[in-house]
Order: C-alpha cells, then structure tokens, then sequence
C-alpha cells in the first residue's frame, strides 16, 4: 500500500500540493554562529506565521560552523515570495539576521521528485 501524505491546505484555503522546497545558504561571520542562531530561534516565528507555511529546519555545517542551511516547506511558491517576502514578516526577518550575513544568502526553491514504489 502507497503511503499518502497528510492532508491539509495550502495556507490559501486550497488543498495541499506537493509543495515547495526554500533552500537558503547562509554563511555567516565567524564567531557570531552563536548569536546568529539565538537570533534565529527569536524570529523563526515569522516563517511559522506566514499563509502557506508547512516546516522549517536548520541546519550547522560540521566542517564549515559559519554555514548555515535553512530549508522551508512552503505550500506553494507563491507562499514564500509573496506571502512572507512581501511582508513585514520578511522585513524583521531580516533585520535579525542580516546583520550576522558574512556574504548575500543563496536561496533556490525545489520540488520533490517521485522516489517510485516502496520496496516490498
């Protein structure tokens, strides 16, 4: 039997969709990790708020401890560049984290691709 995910809506009051994957690098300036990930957990609020919104994880690298990947779940793409990029939400995103930013953050946005059928 196929697994089937949850249902739920898009955050637009539509169903949900396969979604939208952010995946946004950020390299920050060494000796600031801690304080940027302290700044993160005070506004990741403003990712959990926006319409369309379906998960958040971020993740350190091992050997780079000034990167920083963040993937977003998003119900569409739409959820992302409009409902939050074109918030205030976004604005005091920024505004927490930017400062720590050693360079421009890299963000592009993907699809899953089907896996095929589960072994037996």
């Amino acid at each position: 039997m196929a697994r089937r995910r949850p249902v739920s809506d898009d955050g637009n009051g539509g169903p949900a969709g396969p979604g939208v994957l952010e995946i946004a690098q950020f390299d920050v300036q060494p000796g600031t990790e801690e304080k940027f990930v302290a700044a993160y957990q005070e506004v990741r609020q403003e990712l959990v708020g926006t319409p369309g919104f379906r998960s958040v994880r971020l993740t350190r690298g091992i050997e780079s401890p000034s990167s920083f990947v963040l993937l977003v779940e998003w119900a569409t793409l739409d959820s992302h560049l409009k409902n939050f990029r074109e918030s205030d939400r976004f604005v005091r995103w920024r505004a927490a984290l930017g400062p720590y930013f050693a360079s421009p953050p890299s963000v592009a946005h993907g699809v899953d691709v089907p896996a095929g059928p589960d072994p037996i």
